[in-house]
């Protein structure tokens, strides 16, 4: 577990490292960065899990369950939003329905937190959480950062869940035709650091209409760029840190 500067979120807890590029989202994610970071510092646990290319870090696809952090959540006596694998993707391919099970375990035994999940494989997550527990403490999300992958958000509305969330980040092209529908809470954000492609505040502009005509909480999380804390995160003068209500 780590205290974070992820606005939306208390904590990360990571019972997963590594993961694979999947689309263009996925290009310049800080993950890779921070996992090349942690090799470097000795952490065994990010060993191998990603490669220099180009002068720049990219998951090798390789993966690490770990099983003792497992007992992390129940040390924390004081509830908190927790973002489960800030540093993996729950959902991908390699990580097996056992283990996603233990996790749930996890949450289900710990339900002062509240943990939310975000995948960019919505697909997988549709064939895996109906067969667990639904859980009230748990948000299930996905990443959607242009209209390529807008199909994500059909996979997650059939997800059973307390709070679906989509996360419009890193936000590199218009998602006008979105449709929120039975998706509860949008997170808007820019890409950072030093690769950091360019967000239009149309592209902003279009999802917070679209939040407005459907009832779906707004979360403005950064506009990004290469120094994020210079651009900050106000839009139309004020910040945006509407949460959604859990609906079971």
């Amino acid at each position: 577990m780590a205290e974070t500067s992820i606005e939306w979120t208390d904590a990360t807890w990571n019972p997963v490292a590594g993961c694979t590029i999947l689309t263009a989202g996925c290009t310049n994610c800080y993950a890779m960065r921070m996992a090349a970071r942690l090799e470097a510092m000795g952490v065994d646990k990010y060993a191998g899990l990603t490669r220099k290319s180009g002068g720049r870090a990219k998951w090798t696809g390789k993966l690490f369950l770990d099983r003792k952090s497992l007992a992390i959540p129940a040390t924390w006596s004081k509830p908190r939003r927790v973002f489960v694998n800030s540093m993996s993707d729950l959902f991908h391919a390699d990580v097996p329905a056992d283990f996603i099970a233990e996790v749930w375990q996890v949450m289900g035994d710990t339900p002062r937190h509240t943990y939310q999940i975000l995948t960019k494989r919505p697909d997988r997550m549709m064939e895996i959480v109906p067969s667990l527990r639904k859980l009230p403490n748990v948000w299930l999300g996905t990443s959607v950062e242009d209209d390529r992958v807008l199909f994500r958000l059909d996979e997650l509305r059939q997800v059973p869940a307390a709070v679906r969330f989509v996360s419009f980040e890193p936000l590199i092209g218009s998602v006008a035709a979105a449709d929120l529908a039975s998706i509860h809470w949008a997170i808007v954000g820019g890409e950072s650091g030093p690769k950091a492609r360019y967000m239009d505040p149309l592209w902003v502009d279009e999802i917070f209409d679209i939040c407005r005509r459907q009832s779906v909480a707004f979360f403005f999380k950064q506009w990004g760029g290469r120094n994020k804390k210079a651009t900050g995160r106000s839009y139309r003068e004020r910040t945006w840190d509407d949460l959604p209500e859990a609906r079971m």
